[in-house]
């Protein structure tokens, strides 16, 4: 399964801080659809994502019955990303 749109990153100050971009509602359906059969610990679903020219393997977050695509540092620093920036993601789901 591969899904595309765009979101803003936005900054989580919790315990372990880190940037995230919130997958969007319909995306957000789509991958509950399929999280019974790739999902692992805690609702996390594996996931290959890409922005601009950077392609990484990560898992989504699931919180408040959205999902949650966290960005590497080293892709935001490649690709001059920062908080409130909009970007393009794509996110391919081994089902």
């Amino acid at each position: 399964m591969e899904l595309e749109f765009s979101g803003e990153i936005w900054f989580w100050r919790g315990p372990s801080p880190h940037h995230f971009v919130t997958v969007p509602p319909d995306a957000c359906e789509r991958l509950a659809e399929v999280s019974a059969q790739v999902s692992y610990g805690w609702g996390m679903i594996p996931v290959t994502v890409a922005t601009g020219g950077s392609t990484w393997p990560t898992a989504l977050f699931p919180k408040d019955g959205r999902y949650l695509v966290p960005l590497r540092a080293d892709v935001r620093r490649t690709e001059g990303l920062d908080v409130g920036d909009t970007i393009a993601v794509r996110l391919t789901v081994d089902v």
